[in-house]
């Protein structure tokens, strides 16, 4: 098999697996944490066994779908931090970001981070427990670096940076997370609030010289 076979293997490769994702993505949007894979095989119009051979299991498809919907997140998040704006205003837009992503497609968010119930015709839930921690856990490292490139934080800023940085993905998932089962307030008040509750530290911080400034 020569170069441009193999490039054209991959390339029908590639866009069936994006066929499966977002049919598999439209599953999501119906059924959120009650999605199956017996559900997205047959949005997909093929046998499980084909959708196994894709993606290799659940925990497969899983992460295929998580890392399709958090680098959309994560560039959201990186553009509401880059807008020109005064810091406080970036801070709070940047919470914005998040709150309205959840917000917006609560199916897709309680997929992500809640596991079902149980499912029908026998066919058991994704394994949501195994799967959730790792995404908080990238979103932390990815903030955490944001913030070290942009805020001179002393000796020892790489690692308060990564704690500020986990403890800031995890206060905006904990809140999130009550926000959207409760609804006890609007969102521009919850984001308010937890503007407040950061902006000590974040407003006292200079921005790292060379830096792209926070």
């Amino acid at each position: 098999m020569d170069t441009s076979q193999r490039t054209e293997q991959q390339r029908s490769a590639d866009r069936r697996r994006r066929e499966l994702l977002e049919a598999a993505d439209r599953v999501v949007l119906r059924d959120g944490p009650q999605a199956s894979m017996n559900a997205i095989a047959a949005e997909a119009g093929i046998t499980k066994p084909i959708l196994y051979r894709h993606f290799g299991d659940k925990g497969g498809l899983y992460a295929a779908l998580a890392m399709r919907h958090t680098d959309a997140l994560l560039a959201s998040l990186r553009a509401a931090l880059d807008a020109p704006a005064e810091r406080r205003e970036r801070v709070e837009a940047t919470l914005d970001t998040y709150l309205a992503a959840i917000e917006a497609r609560p199916q897709v968010y309680r997929f992500l981070m809640h596991p079902a119930e149980g499912t029908s015709g026998g066919d058991q839930g994704f394994d949501v427990g195994r799967h959730s921690a790792p995404l908080l856990k990238r979103m932390g490292e990815e903030l955490a670096q944001v913030i070290e490139e942009r805020l001179d934080l002393g000796p020892g800023g790489q690692q308060v940076a990564r704690v500020w940085g986990h403890g800031i993905v995890g206060m905006m998932h904990a809140a999130g997370d009550w926000w959207l089962g409760e609804r006890p307030c609007e969102r521009a008040e919850l984001v308010r609030c937890l503007a407040d509750l950061l902006w000590g530290r974040l407003a006292a911080a200079g921005d790292r010289v060379g830096g792209p400034g926070f």
